[in-house]
């Protein structure tokens, strides 16, 4: 469903590293919103609900509800450290439109 590349693992094991809780996770989802309909959503959780997707990456727990995993299948999470910004990077191959910000889009 969703590639995480082995920068956005390597970021997501510092985040989570600081965080020093062992059950938290990575969830990945889209909500409505942002300048082209739908956004990207990242937060950290430990609470697993009925109808979510889980995912295992190199240690690594991602967890993406149902309803989010249809408009995030075959999307590519990577992080980004340049000259440009910092930050987790979304390539969707179902977004039709995205905003400048690359943080929202439409399908």
């Amino acid at each position: 469903m969703i590639t995480i590349t082995e920068k956005a693992i390597d970021e997501i094991k510092k985040i989570l590293e600081q965080e020093n809780e062992p059950d938290l996770f990575l969830r990945v989802g889209v909500q409505g919103g942002g300048c082209s309909g739908l956004s990207y959503f990242l937060s950290l959780d430990k609470e697993i609900r009925p109808q979510d997707k889980i995912l295992e990456h190199d240690g690594v727990k991602v967890v993406v509800d149902s309803k989010s995993a249809m408009y995030l299948e075959g999307t590519i999470l990577d992080f980004t450290d340049g000259l440009m910004g910092r930050g987790f990077v979304f390539n969707n191959p179902n977004a039709v439109r995205t905003c400048g910000c690359g943080s929202s889009f439409s399908v």
